[in-house]
């Protein structure tokens, strides 16, 4: 064989080997059903599976979408560890998710504000990169790094790590580690989304919130991790005054609320 038809063998290998590296990424994830409903102020739920058949996983994803301008956050502290329904159905929220990160004895981890008053620090560490506020200014995602007292802030609940930037997954997030997860997010159209996904790891997750429309017309810009696994629940008032609900398997210290303004 001549020296030229060896190296284009060679090159025809490697192509070859590189597509099939690339395939499962490229197939990534896919919508295979979506439900959606909406409550009397305009809060839509959507329930939504999807797949990536390259890798033989699927996922629910339940997730409350609303109007950052018509609605505003709450975060509600827990100290007595009360289910999710109880302090929602007391506190007249229309949808809302468990909060943040606590330790063994109960106590929040990282910055809590609560009705403009602070209950936890902020605190610099490696996973809680991110806060979710309300502000004078609307609804908002941030990294730690941007966070300032110059804003009014009304409501704040540190967590992470981030998922979403400017559209796209975070990369170098945990590909192994499967469970159920919690999340915050902004989107266009004035939007702010709070979910919770089945087990999936976190860079499954990241990559679901940043290239498939679960949030339907609103492309997710940033989106953040809260607490997981067993702390996981979720709780959408429906027009009719039924309600959906996915329950957290342990007290969790603080709940993230939505309500209309």
């Amino acid at each position: 064989m001549l020296l030229c038809d060896v190296f284009r063998v060679r090159c025809i290998f490697a192509s070859l080997s590189l597509s099939l590296l690339a395939a499962p990424a490229l197939a990534g994830w896919k919508i295979l059903s979506a439900e959606s409903e909406s409550d009397s102020a305009g809060i839509e739920h959507r329930h939504v599976v999807v797949e990536n058949v390259a890798a033989s996983r699927r996922a629910d994803v339940d997730v409350a979408i609303f109007s950052a301008r018509s609605c505003a956050l709450r975060v509600i502290d827990n100290p007595e560890g009360e289910s999710l329904s109880t302090i929602m159905k007391r506190e007249k929220c229309v949808c809302s998710v468990n909060g943040g990160y606590f330790d063994p004895e109960f106590k929040p981890i990282g910055l809590r504000i609560s009705n403009g008053e602070t209950f936890s620090p902020l605190r610099r560490a490696r996973m809680i990169t991110g806060v979710l506020l309300q502000s004078d200014r609307g609804i908002d995602v941030i990294r730690v790094g941007e966070f300032s007292r110059a804003r009014r802030i009304t409501s704040a609940i540190q967590s992470g790590p981030f998922l979403v930037e400017s559209s796209t997954p975070v990369r170098g997030l945990n590909s192994s580690q499967l469970a159920r997860r919690t999340f915050a997010g902004i989107a266009n159209r004035d939007r702010a989304l709070l979910g919770v996904c089945s087990d999936v790891s976190l860079s499954e997750l990241a990559n679901i919130l940043a290239t498939v429309a679960v949030a339907g017309n609103s492309k997710i810009r940033r989106a953040m991790n809260l607490d997981g696994g067993s702390s996981s629940a979720f709780w959408f008032a429906r027009e009719n005054g039924s309600v959906f609900s996915i329950r957290g398997q342990k007290p969790v210290r603080d709940f993230v609320g939505v309500v209309a303004r």
